[in-house]
């Protein structure tokens, strides 16, 4: 009989590699972070070591062994801050998706609907400068109709994304 037949709580063996091969997934998601957002976890410092080892291997076995390691070092770590901050990342991802095409969707409605459109904005961003606004609309609408490159529009846009 083995240990694990005495405790009847303890988990069962499947469990336990469920849970190995959910800190080996962790450890693959945490490699994908870039160096700043790696440093803002403060993971103990071999298993950053290993995560950033990880990134350079190329090989396939090589990087399967790598990543059981991190799973191995994920046990010794508190894995639910760690997942906590990661979905912190992912949600600020989201927003930044959201809020650059908001900006977007802007920026085409004033290039196609104009004034009309314009108060609508100004309502919702008081602090824009209205005449700024309505210069790099009419040098947008100037650029279109001359077949130049858009850089005005261009231009308009990171007005709008900066307000936001």
């Amino acid at each position: 009989m083995s240990p694990e037949d005495d405790n009847p709580e303890a988990p069962s063996r499947s469990q336990l590699k469920r849970e190995v091969e959910a800190l080996q997934k962790l450890g693959e998601q945490l490699a994908e972070l870039s160096e700043p957002q790696l440093a803002a976890l403060s993971l103990p410092e071999k298993l950053h070591d290993a995560v950033t080892q990880a990134r350079r291997i190329t090989s396939h076995g090589a990087l399967k062994r790598q990543r059981q390691y991190i799973g191995r070092l994920m046990r010794d770590v508190d894995a639910a801050p760690i997942r906590a901050r990661l979905e912190e990342l992912r949600g600020a991802g989201r927003l930044s998706r959201a809020h650059f095409q908001d900006a977007e969707r802007w920026r085409d409605r004033l290039l196609q609907e104009g004034d009309a459109v314009l108060e609508e904005f100004l309502m919702r961003h008081p602090q824009a400068d209205r005449p700024h606004l309505r210069r790099l609309l009419r040098e947008a609408a100037r650029d279109a109709a001359n077949g130049r490159e858009p850089r005005h529009a261009r231009e308009l846009f990171r007005y709008i994304h900066g307000l936001s």
